[in-house]
Order: C-alpha cells, then sequence, then structure tokens
C-alpha cells in the first residue's frame, strides 16, 4: 500500500483541506471585521421600550486562538503531507520514519546481537538472562503451534523437549530446521495396501520394539515397503524426517487406530522458515534452548 492517496482520493482530500481552511478564514472575518448591526442603532427593533437586539463582539483571545490554528495549519501542510498525494517540504512520511527507527535500533544492538551470535551454546546456556530471552523469543514465535511450553499440542506440533526429534536433535541439525524450515510427506498406502494388509502392518508397527513382532506377518510387509524410509528396525531417518517406530514417543497418536489412519491416508507437515523473521543471534538463543 502507498503512504500517500492518489488519483480521486488526492483531489478529494485536498478539496476538503482547502474547504475547511476557507470555512477558517471566513469564520474569522466575519466574526471579527464584518460591519456590526451596532453601528445602524436605527434598524434595531425595540421591545418594552429598553429592549433592544444586538451582538456583543466575542473576545479578543478567540482572535488569536483561530488566527494561530490558521497559521499553524498552513505551515504544517507547507512542510508534511496532508494536501493529497503532496509530500511536503521536509518529505517526510510514516513508512520513512518506521525505516529509520529500524535503522536506529540496528544500529544500537548491533554489537550485542553480534556478541551473542558468536558465544558457544554453553556460554549462553549459564546465562540466565540470555536463556530468559531465548525463552522470550520462543513464546513469541514458536508458541502458537508447540505450546508454551514447548511440549507440542494438538496431536499435529511436536514435543520440542524429549529426545525424539524426526529431523535430528543436535544443535546443528535444529538450527538447519529453524532457519530454513521443514516439510515432511508421508504417502497413502490405501490404494497400493488394502485394508488387510494396512492392518497387519499396523499392528506390526504398535508391535516393533517388542518381541512380540519378530514373526508377525505384517514384517513382510513392512520390509517392502517401509524400511527405505523407517529403516528395518524402524529407527527412522532424519535426514528424510522419517520419524522413529520403535519408541514410544508418537506424534499423531500411537494407539492402533491412529496408526492404521497414518499408514492409509498418510501425513503431511510444514514448518515454516524463520531466517528472514528472525537474525542470527534470536536463532542462536533458540538453539541454545531447545538443544539443552
Amino acid at each position: 500500500m502507498a503512504d500517500l492517496p492518489t488519483g480521486f482520493w488526492s483531489g478529494w482530500i485536498i478539496v476538503l483541506t482547502c474547504v475547511s481552511l476557507a470555512t477558517l478564514v471566513w469564520l474569522i472575518f466575519s466574526v471579527y471585521f464584518a460591519p456590526s448591526a451596532n453601528e445602524h442603532p436605527e434598524a434595531e427593533p425595540v421591545w418594552d421600550n429598553d429592549l433592544r437586539e444586538g451582538s456583543n463582539a466575542p473576545p479578543l483571545w478567540w482572535f488569536w486562538m483561530l488566527l494561530a490554528a490558521l497559521v499553524f495549519s498552513l505551515i504544517y501542510l507547507m512542510l508534511y503531507p496532508g494536501l493529497g498525494s503532496y509530500k511536503g517540504l521536509l518529505n517526510w512520511s510514516h513508512g520513512k520514519r518506521i525505516v529509520e527507527s529500524y535503522e536506529t535500533y540496528d544500529t544500537s544492538f548491533q554489537e550485542i546481537r553480534a556478541d551473542i551470535a558468536s558465544k558457544n551454546l554453553a556460554e549462553i546456556q549459564n546465562d540466565l538472562d540470555l536463556m530468559q530471552a531465548a525463552e522470550r523469543i520462543f513464546k513469541r514465535e514458536c508458541s502458537a503451534c508447540h505450546g508454551p511450553d514447548a511440549r507440542g499440542q494438538a496431536s499435529l506440533f511436536p514435543n520440542l523437549m524429549d529426545i525424539d526429534w524426526q529431523w535430528g536433535s543436535s544443535a546443528e541439525q535444529i538450527e538447519q530446521t529453524i532457519r530454513g524450515g521443514r516439510v515432511a510427506n508421508m504417502l497413502a498406502w490405501q490404494s497400493i495396501l488394502g485394508d488387510e494388509n494396512i492392518n497387519q502392518v499396523a499392528d506390526y508397527v504398535a508391535d516393533m520394539g517388542d518381541s512380540a513382532a519378530a514373526d508377525h506377518p505384517g514384517q513382510v510387509i513392512y520390509q517392502q515397503n517401509c524400511v527405505a524410509c523407517h529403516g528395518v528396525d524402524g529407527a527412522g531417518n532424519p535426514l528424510l524426517g522419517a520419524p522413529n517406530l520403535a519408541d514410544n514417543i508418537w506424534l499423531y497418536g500411537g494407539d492402533i487406530e491412529t496408526i492404521k489412519a497414518s499408514i492409509a491416508a498418510g501425513r503431511g507437515g510444514v514448518m515454516p522458515a524463520f531466517n528472514k523473521r528472525l537474525d542470527d543471534a534470536q536463532i542462536k538463543l533458540l538453539v541454545a534452548m531447545l538443544a539443552r
């Protein structure tokens, strides 16, 4: 959106402003400089012999107040935007002022942010003030999805306080996730496997990691269709964003019906990239908070 109106609206604003100023000039002239009715006493009606119609002059300070308002308005309209698309002699605008404020802010805190970005994670984690700053950044930028305590919510957004990370839990992997975002996609297998095979592989996945899964009939189906992403032992692959199926940590739910639904219909999730929203210092603080 442009800072100043153009076309019809610019002209309309100019007309309104000029009419308002002309009305103010007319008001001053009519009150203080127009001929008074008292100059023609013979034209004044009289009631009860001594009651006459007339007018008293308004106080003089009204005149100076109105004149000052008029002068101020004219000076303002010459210096600042007010007459449609005219930018004023000072070329001032809200957008320009905001940009200047951001530049001043960046200059003021540039050295501090650079110092934070250069610290190692242990130094940040041992600094109470910096960790409190990291928590504030998390609550502002991340809590809407992952919850205020970072433990996930709605069976859609993962818990960031456990040890099981879909894309890897090292500091480098967490930073890559925050900077570049993630796009997860599991195929829908309903049309490929059918109901019977989905039931068997879901039952096998639910028992994975237990001795009962060793000779399970769903194991063959799993090895034919699922090992490319989740691995032979179901440990997953952080490079692909394929989660570990052999532990007891589930994003969408670990009951048998939810597992069947995940296999049949597939799953998809997107985490947005924050590399343009957060600077290096803010990302470093978040990594220090989450990689503890």
